[in-house]
């Protein structure tokens, strides 16, 4: 694994990618420190970090659309699977290399609240909360954006699909907005999802009889509930939508409110994400 990781934090900074990645963060921040808290005189710190959730669109296609899709194009990824270890140790390798890129400009923004309070006095434990829970998004999408990244062997289809995810969870809560809060409404969100996600597990398992089995349970389980109690349903997508959106929950850090769910949360989302583009590799191991 550590063989893995030099390897790849290696290619990071040989190519342009961590050094684009790193300046595109910390342009980022520049310009959103400079506009609140020095221009406009929030001392505030949290708000910029809330601000820049939207650069994520675009800085995770970015660091993760080369690192398995690449190996694939340059069948590098046979050599991979040739080594005497299991694939999780060589996803844990790259996804540690990616961690490193995304913890340096964590790291430098750490020194931004310190350089305010030359100026008036900044809640630091606020502060340093959201940029704690801001590594941890930013962790969290890094593996999202692996997994996508293990789906394909094309570095523009894994960054145009990676982007598309991550525009869907930013928006998350706000498209779940337009859905009436009636039970019907909800059911019918709900239902239409639940195809969603069985096309998803089509597409990473390539196995039609599990997709097919996941859509039926589940969409029978949810005909079952809403007759049952139809009550229940009224609202229903529109909270799941927000318990399941990564970014609903990086913004209670800014309310100054540590949310230990909400690093729970990512750290299930990181796992679920690592775990699949474990098997995601491992299936193509053993497929040749």
């Amino acid at each position: 694994m550590i063989a893995i990781f030099r390897r790849e934090l290696r290619a990071y900074f040989t190519s342009m990618t961590a050094y684009v990645f790193i300046a595109f963060v910390l342009l980022f921040a520049g310009i959103y420190t400079m506009a609140y808290n020095l221009n406009a005189a929030y001392p505030n710190f949290e708000y910029v970090l809330q601000n820049m959730t939207v650069i994520f669109l675009f800085a995770i296609p970015i660091l993760s659309m080369r690192v398995i899709a690449e190996e694939r194009r340059q069948k590098t990824d046979q050599l991979l699977y040739a080594l005497p270890i299991g694939m999780t140790r060589v996803v844990l390798g790259k996804y540690l290399a990616m961690i490193v890129v995304v913890g340096i400009p964590c790291a430098v923004m750490a020194f931004y609240p310190l350089m305010l309070t030359a100026f008036g006095e900044v809640p630091l434990l606020t502060a340093y909360g959201t940029l704690l829970a801001f590594f941890l998004l930013s962790s969290a999408l890094s593996a999202i954006g692996l997994l996508i990244s293990s789906l394909t062997d094309n570095q523009a289809v894994a960054a145009g699909l990676c982007f598309v995810v991550m525009l869907l969870l930013y928006f998350m809560s706000d498209l779940a907005s337009f859905v009436s809060d009636s039970s019907s409404a909800s059911l019918l969100a709900l239902m239409v999802a639940v195809l969603l996600l069985s096309l998803i597990i089509r597409l990473m398992t390539r196995s039609t009889p599990a997709a097919l089995l996941f859509f039926v349970v589940v969409e029978a389980l949810l005909l079952g509930f809403s007759v049952v109690s139809p009550e229940s349903f009224e609202g229903l997508f529109g909270r799941v939508m927000d318990g399941l959106s990564v970014f609903s929950r990086f913004y209670t850090f800014v309310g100054g409110v540590f949310d230990l769910s909400a690093v729970l949360y990512d750290a299930s989302v990181i796992g679920v994400s690592l775990f699949l583009a474990v098997q995601s590799m491992e299936k193509r191991r053993w497929n040749g």
